[in-house]
């Protein structure tokens, strides 16, 4: 299937934008929680023990805490397709650009475009067992799990924001030529 620079670049920018809003107002929401607990929804990713993550779910015991947080855990499933798209199209924005023809570098940036799919999977399987354990209970099994695939899912989000970082430099470099 082939896709015209045009719808690339279009796709490229909504998404990119899109996942910029979204990732702003989940942030925002979750430094309230924060302050209001102490704990934030981000800060699970730190967790190592099973103790650990029951006493930030004893923090968010009151009601209205525990329901920020469980809308917050499901909240972020939104912004996981739009930051998987936008980091798959930079990922095809710098192969296009930084790697004309065939070769071997323009197939590992594809490869590594295909990252961002695979983080944004690694990131609903890591919100489903917070959620899971926020519903069902703690333990140091759990734990090391969501551990695991959130160092899995913070290594897909560096490729991500590489690739990223490389279409934003191919925008600027293309409009530059052309000034």
């Amino acid at each position: 299937m082939r896709i015209s620079k045009a719808a690339l670049n279009r796709g490229w920018i909504w998404a990119t934008g899109s996942g910029v809003i979204v990732y702003a107002i989940l942030t925002l929401l979750d430094l309230q929680l924060k302050s209001l607990t102490g704990v934030s929804t981000a800060n699970l990713a730190s967790l190592a023990s099973g103790l650990q993550y029951r006493l930030a779910f004893h923090a968010w015991a009151p009601e209205p805490y525990a329901a920020r947080a469980g809308f917050l855990l499901g909240f972020a499933y939104l912004a996981m397709p739009l930051y998987a798209l936008s980091f798959f199209f930079s990922g095809v924005i710098v192969a296009e650009r930084f790697t004309p023809g065939k070769n071997r570098f323009r197939r590992w940036l594809l490869l590594a475009a295909m990252v961002a799919p695979l983080g944004a999977l690694l990131d609903a399987l890591l919100k489903g067992l917070q959620l899971t354990m926020l519903l069902s209970g703690a333990d140091d099994g759990l734990a090391h799990l969501a551990g695991g695939l959130a160092n899995a899912r913070t290594a897909a989000m560096v490729v991500g924001f590489a690739l990223l970082l490389g279409a934003l430099a191919a925008r600027f470099a293309v409009r530059k030529n052309k000034g």
